[in-house]
C-alpha cells in the first residue's frame, strides 16, 4: 500500500510542475504566475479540488506521441471565493504553450458541464497560444464544443474570462460569449490574426501589444471590461466582482451585513448640481454617496466614459447603477455609450439584479459620424434592453433629461418602476435655446424676444411638475433623501412578478 500512495504523490508532483521548471522560470522572468499560481491565489486559501491532473493528449502525428505531459495544458476543477462555490479553468502555458488539444477541450467541457448543472459561476484563466496545429480538426472541434456550452450558458450562469497572456485563434471566441472579460496589462493580448499573419495579408506592421494588448481592448474596440496592473490585482478584482453576482439566475441576489444607514440625509447632495445648467459635475460623485460604503465596481470605466455603468450595494444588496456622466461629452448618449449600457443592463436583468438608472441626459450625439456608424441601431439597443427588463428598476433624474434619450434612460413608459425626479431636474424634447429657435422662428433677430420666449419655455417645460403633472414622475424628491427613497423603493420592488410574453428568444437590433 505505501508503494502505491508514494507512486501516487510522485506522479502528481510531476503533473504539479507541468512543463517544468525551466519553464516555470521563464513564466515568472515574464512577470507571470502559472497556473496553478493564478488558481491558488484566486480562490480561497485549500478549496481547490482538481479534476483530470493526469489526462494526456491522444495525439500521435509529427512526434506528438513522444512528448505527453500530465494535464495537457490545462488546470481545471472547483473551489470557493468568500466561501461560495465556483468552477475554473487555466492554461498552463509551460505545457505545450497552453494550446488546445481535443483532450484539453475536454476537461474544459467537463467543467462547463458541471458549472451548468451545478448552478455556479465559471471563471476561465487564458494563457495560450491558440489551437494545436499538430492536431488539425480535432482541436477546431474542441473548440466548438467548448463554444456551444458557453451559448447554453449564457444568461443561467455568469461566465468570466481572465486574460493573463496570449489569447490567438479560436481562443477569444470563448471569452467572447461570456460575460466579463477581464485583462492585465503589457503582459496580456487578444487578437483572432497575430501580427504575422497581418504582416503577410494586409501588409500592416503592427505589434502585439498595439493590435490587441489591453489598452487597445478596454479604450477602443471594448472587448475587456477592465485592464489591471499584474496577475496578483487582477484575481482580487475578479475575487471582488463575483461577491457581487448571484451564483445563477435562478439564485437570490447576494447580501452582505451593510454598516450604512440608509436613512441618514446626504446634504452634500443638494449642492452637487452647478447653478448653471451647462456645468458639468461628476456622477460618480452621486453613486458614491448612494452606495455603501461608497463601493462601486465600475464596468468598462475607460470605454464610452459618458456612461457610467457597474456594481454597488444599497442596505447590503447588489444593485447595478447605470449613469450618464456629464463630465464627458456632456453625458450625451453616442453608440459606444448606448451599447456598453445596453450589455450591462442585459446582463443585470439575467440575473435579477434591479438596475438603478442616473439620468442627465441631453440627447442622442448629432452628426454624420454617429448615423454613418449606425447610431439608431445602436440606441435602440438601449432602448429595447430596458424595455424588457423585468427586473425592478429605479430612476433619478438630476438634471437634464431631453428628447428621445429621456424614453430610453429607464423611463416611466419602458415598465419604469419607481421614476423620481431632483428639483433640478429638466424634462423636455430639447433645451430652450433649440427649442425657442424652432418654434419663434420668426423672432429669431430680435434678441429681446427670444429671451423672454425661452423664458417663457424653461418656466413651462424646463421643470419636473410637468411630468409629475402627467404621473411620468412618480415623485419630486430632495436630493439629500436619494439613498433613503432608492433603499425603501428596492425594499418595496422585493417581491416584484412580471414576465414578458412567451416567446422562443427576442431579436434585439444588433
Amino acid at each position: 500500500m505505501k508503494d502505491i500512495l508514494e507512486e501516487l504523490e510522485r506522479r502528481r508532483k510531476i503533473a504539479r510542475l507541468g512543463g517544468g521548471q525551466v519553464r516555470i522560470d521563464a513564466q515568472h522572468q515574464r512577470g507571470k504566475l502559472t497556473a496553478r499560481e493564478r488558481i491558488d491565489l484566486f480562490l480561497d486559501e485549500g478549496s481547490f479540488e482538481e479534476f483530470d491532473m493526469f489526462v494526456e493528449h491522444r495525439s500521435t502525428d509529427f512526434g506528438m506521441d513522444k512528448s505527453r505531459i500530465a494535464g495537457d495544458g490545462v488546470v481545471t476543477g472547483w473551489g470557493t471565493v468568500n466561501g461560495r462555490t465556483v468552477f475554473v479553468f487555466a492554461k498552463d502555458f509551460t505545457v505545450f504553450g497552453g494550446s488546445l488539444s481535443e483532450a484539453h477541450a475536454e476537461k474544459i467541457i467537463k467543467v462547463q458541464d458541471m458549472a451548468l448543472k451545478n448552478r455556479a459561476p465559471i471563471i476561465g484563466i487564458y494563457d495560450a497560444g491558440g489551437a494545436r496545429i499538430q492536431e488539425g480538426v480535432a482541436a477546431l472541434g474542441g473548440y466548438a464544443e467548448v463554444f456551444q456550452r458557453n451559448v447554453l450558458a449564457s444568461g443561467v450562469i455568469p461566465q468570466i474570462s481572465v486574460i493573463m497572456g496570449p489569447c490567438a485563434g479560436g481562443d477569444v471566441y470563448s471569452p467572447a460569449m461570456t460575460d466579463f472579460i477581464f485583462m492585465v496589462r503589457d503582459t496580456s493580448y487578444m487578437f483572432v490574426t497575430g501580427p504575422d499573419v497581418v504582416k503577410t495579408v494586409t501588409n500592416e506592421t503592427v505589434t502585439s501589444e498595439e493590435l490587441g494588448g489591453a489598452s487597445v481592448h478596454t479604450t477602443r474596440s471594448s472587448i475587456a471590461d477592465g485592464a489591471y496592473d499584474n496577475d496578483v490585482d487582477t484575481l482580487l478584482q475578479v475575487r471582488r466582482l463575483i461577491d457581487f453576482l448571484p451564483q445563477s439566475n435562478t439564485s437570490p441576489v447576494p447580501e452582505i451585513e451593510s454598516y450604512q444607514s440608509a436613512t441618514d440625509a446626504d446634504n452634500s447632495l443638494d449642492t452637487l448640481i452647478p447653478a448653471n445648467a451647462n456645468k458639468p459635475y461628476d456622477i460618480k460623485e452621486l453613486i458614491q454617496k448612494v452606495a455603501d460604503e461608497g463601493d462601486f465596481f465600475e464596468i468598462q470605466a475607460s470605454f464610452a466614459k459618458n456612461i457610467v455603468c457597474g456594481f454597488g450595494r444599497i442596505e447590503g444588496s447588489t444593485v447595478g447603477f447605470v449613469a450618464n456622466q456629464p463630465m464627458v461629452l456632456a453625458g450625451v448618449l453616442d453608440s459606444d455609450a448606448s451599447r456598453k449600457a445596453a450589455r450591462f443592463v442585459r446582463f443585470c436583468d439575467c440575473f435579477n439584479i434591479p438596475i438603478v438608472t442616473f439620468v442627465d441626459v441631453p440627447g442622442f450625439l448629432p452628426g454624420t459620424a454617429q448615423e454613418y456608424g449606425g447610431l439608431i441601431k445602436h440606441g435602440a439597443k438601449l432602448l429595447f434592453a430596458y424595455a424588457e427588463a423585468t427586473v425592478p428598476k429605479l430612476t433619478v433624474i438630476t438634471r437634464k433629461a431631453f428628447g428621445g434619450a429621456y424614453d430610453v434612460m429607464a423611463s416611466k413608459h419602458l415598465r419604469g418602476d419607481l421614476n423620481y425626479a431632483w428639483p433640478t431636474a429638466q424634462i423636455a424634447v430639447m433645451g430652450a435655446k433649440g427649442a425657442v429657435e424652432i418654434i419663434f422662428r420668426k423672432d429669431i433677430a430680435d434678441p429681446e424676444k427670444i429671451a423672454a420666449h425661452t423664458k417663457m419655455y424653461e418656466d413651462r417645460f424646463l421643470s419636473p411638475f410637468v411630468a409629475a403633472e402627467r404621473g411620468y414622475i412618480d415623485e419630486v424628491i430632495m436630493p439629500h433623501s436619494t439613498r433613503r427613497r432608492l433603499a425603501r423603493g428596492l425594499k418595496m420592488l422585493r417581491n416584484k412578478d412580471l414576465s414578458n410574453p412567451w416567446k422562443k428568444h427576442d431579436n434585439i437590433p444588433l
